[in-house]
């Protein structure tokens, strides 16, 4: 019987601190090449990897960015993905995980663009076409939203993760035979719900740092 609602994200086992084990699942299902023979499953992940490369070349032509970006949708698909499974951890859920993705990328890219590149980081934080009388106050609307990238980014993967486990959660407690026919099929489509959402979030998450460094020259 669970002590609160929020105690499925609790990573704390009655043995030892194991959960935390699960971010090590995407270094057990993606292995080298060198180690394994090809089979569908490495077949599905070069299609995926492709098709994530194609995509993040459509926002930034940095080599080095499509490869970090579809890194990261990889590691956090499969993460959100085995937290579907039973007790599984899901590691996304955590803030601690998301911002330790997102604030490093983000600082590495203003690190960046404001060693090398500092007139045309100014540039982007005015738009053309501003009035003169709104210019101080764009600049500072634009400074605002570069810092809370960050935040923003690891905030979105976690509310999701959690908003998604809360309702599977809610739906589980309720094991009453009477109210089993309404509550397995809505598990069901909740289910596959989150599956999609799984992968959306990843998604979302690399596609808006490769936006993010699009704007850097």
């Amino acid at each position: 019987m669970m002590t609160s609602l929020f105690a499925s994200f609790d990573p704390t086992s009655k043995i030892m601190q194991m959960n935390w084990l699960m971010m090590t699942s995407t270094m057990i299902i993606l292995p080298m090449n060198f180690w394994i023979m090809n089979s569908r499953w490495t077949m599905m992940k070069k299609i995926l990897t492709k098709k994530m490369s194609l995509e993040m070349f459509n926002n930034t032509n940095n080599k080095e960015m499509i490869m970090l970006t579809t890194s990261i949708f990889m590691i956090i698909m499969i993460n959100n993905l085995m937290g579907l499974f039973p007790y599984n951890f899901t590691a996304t859920s955590h803030p601690s995980v998301s911002v330790s993705l997102a604030l490093p990328t983000w600082l590495m890219m203003m690190i960046y663009g404001w060693t090398k590149f500092t007139k045309s980081m100014f540039i982007h934080l005015l738009p053309n076409g501003t009035p003169m009388p709104i210019m101080p106050m764009m600049i500072i609307i634009e400074t605002t939203g570069n810092i809370i990238r960050p935040i923003s980014l690891s905030v979105r993967l976690t509310a999701n993760m959690i908003a998604g486990h809360l309702m599977m959660t809610l739906l589980g407690n309720m094991n009453e035979m009477s109210k089993m026919m309404v509550v397995l099929p809505t598990q069901m489509m909740l289910m596959s719900f989150e599956s999609s959402i799984s992968i959306i979030q990843a998604y979302v998450f690399s596609t808006l740092i490769s936006l993010y460094s699009s704007e850097i020259p």
